[in-house]
């Protein structure tokens, strides 16, 4: 079993940063392949960025390419999401989850562990 708590959610205006935190415990973190999902209200789950086991590569979706980065440090069992130039369409709830394999995935059905979720706000 693993347990993922995300961290680093809030209030932000446009234009600003955050950066998100994913602590993991239970199993090895490296082993894991990790992902960053959102879901805005009333919209589906969405691909945000991906990484695999050892670091690379990384994946992220083409509405946040430039923007966002992921990053793990495996010492930590810590995923990260740094997220510059924030915009309202950015607001939702961000979610990290593990993938029982070093190789990552955009597909959110193929990952077997999820955290609880952090709320971001981006103001206009």
């Amino acid at each position: 079993q693993v347990q993922l708590v995300e961290s680093g959610g809030g209030l932000v205006q446009a234009g600003g940063s955050l950066r998100l935190s994913c602590v993991t415990s239970g199993r090895t973190f490296s082993n894991y392949a990790m992902g960053w999902f959102r879901q805005a209200p009333g919209k589906e789950r969405e691909f945000v960025a991906a990484i695999n086991g050892n670091g690379t590569p990384r994946y992220s979706a083409d509405s946040v390419k430039g923007r966002f980065t992921i990053s793990r440090d495996n010492a930590k069992s810590t995923l990260y999401l740094q997220m510059n130039g924030l915009k309202p369409e950015d607001t939702a709830i961000y979610y990290c989850a593990a993938r029982v394999t070093s190789y990552t995935s955009t597909r959110g059905n193929e990952y077997n562990y999820w955290g609880q979720g952090t709320h971001i706000t981006v103001s206009s």
